[in-house]
């Protein structure tokens, strides 16, 4: 079905967001949120009273003498967005991929209040400070990367790690979760990928729907989370100093890993909390995939999984900026790994190979070979969140 000059379209259910610099509409039908420009607001506005594109053009044109207006083309990208319902009284079928249904709507919006308010802010701010005080005078909580081995028997000690990596990026996520549902969101927990690590996600694209000024503490909240974990486990190793080995132990562990987590989040060339906190402050979105473009005309034998170049104006010193942290923090992270994840691997290599030569039926053997297995799971379910991520793309 052709689209003219003539035509009258009718457009699907959807809501439009006042943002910083532009406009965010939502198809309500799919969930599905898109920037525009004032100019296309005007333009919708126009559609929806009924008028032709060729009137809708001429009164755009007079309207916006500066702006480059062309209805034909802007109806083929509502088109390819699958906003148009109708076509001249037609209707427009599309095979649209509505995206899953968001839950955690059992949990009350008072419940997540009482964790996200005005009050709760200056307290996490408060355990921030106090942690880097800790560290601070006592530089022995500083974590180290043979923190992690609590056992000599190695097979024990990724099992512990899993754990308890897995239920603290669990709280960090209940952070966005509660966050939402104080702010009466639906959401979902998804497994991904930063780089080499096996995380969970919130799902938080429903936060388009609040103003701008209210998404950063949603961004934030698993950030004010880990930070009550920090000073848990900060706290009681000063409390419990004579306590047992074991129970100290744990608490290193749970130390160094929030603690890398919370680093992680600085390296804002990926797409974690701090990163969404950037766009949300400059207004300057899809500002990682506008990087990689940039990127790539800089070195062209690097690779992106960039989309098309959609840079509003007033953006392009933002993305050049941040283009160079984004290349910078690549670095800073392959040297993380070259200086801490790297030698905890060849530490525990080191702990577990002779057992390989050991008999059979030995411990040495038998830790040797769970410790194996427990790396393999572990690159399994990073494959796995490789494959799911590139098969959707």
């Amino acid at each position: 079905m052709s689209i003219t000059l003539k035509s009258r379209l009718s457009l699907v259910p959807h809501q439009i967001i006042k943002d910083k610099k532009n406009y965010i509409v939502e198809d309500i039908s799919s969930n599905e949120f898109y920037e525009m420009p004032e100019v296309c607001i005007a333009a919708i506005d126009l559609i929806n009273s009924g008028k032709t594109l060729e009137e809708i053009e001429m009164q755009l044109k007079d309207k916006y003498p500066n702006e480059e207006v062309d209805l034909l083309d802007f109806a083929e990208q509502l088109l390819n967005l699958q906003l148009i319902a109708e076509i001249d009284g037609v209707k427009f079928e599309t095979k649209k991929n509505n995206k899953e249904s968001l839950g955690f709507s059992w949990i009350s919006p008072w419940f997540g209040k009482f964790f996200f308010n005005k009050i709760s802010y200056f307290f996490y701010i408060a355990l921030f400070i106090i942690n880097v005080f800790l560290f601070i005078l006592n530089p022995s909580l500083f974590p180290k990367f043979k923190d992690l081995f609590i056992y000599d028997f190695m097979a024990l000690n990724i099992p512990i790690w899993m754990v308890l990596s897995f239920l603290l990026v669990l709280i960090h996520e209940f952070g966005h979760v509660l966050a939402m549902r104080a702010q009466n969101l639906a959401t979902k927990l998804e497994v991904g990928h930063r780089l080499f690590l096996v995380v969970l996600e919130t799902d938080m694209s429903a936060v388009w729907k609040l103003p701008s000024k209210d998404r950063n503490v949603l961004y934030l909240a698993g950030l004010c989370f880990d930070t009550v974990i920090l000073s848990l486990a900060l706290t009681s190793q000063l409390v419990f100093a004579n306590g047992s080995g074991i129970f100290l132990g744990i608490m290193k562990v749970i130390v160094l890993d929030t603690f890398i987590r919370m680093v992680y989040q600085c390296f804002v060339y990926m797409k974690t909390d701090f990163y969404y906190v950037i766009e949300n402050v400059t207004g300057c979105y899809n500002l990682m995939e506008n990087a990689q473009n940039v990127l790539e005309k800089w070195f062209p034998f690097q690779k992106t999984i960039s989309t098309e170049d959609v840079i509003f104006e007033g953006e392009r010193k933002t993305v050049f900026v941040y283009s160079i942290f984004y290349s910078v923090g690549v670095a800073l992270t392959v040297a993380l790994f070259a200086f801490f994840y790297f030698p905890q691997l060849l530490f525990a290599w080191k702990k577990i190979l002779p057992g390989f030569s050991g008999g059979l039926t030995s411990i040495p053997f038998l830790d040797a070979v769970l410790f194996s297995l427990q790396i393999l799971i572990v690159f399994g379910l990073l494959l796995y969140s490789w494959r799911k991520k590139y098969l959707k793309n």
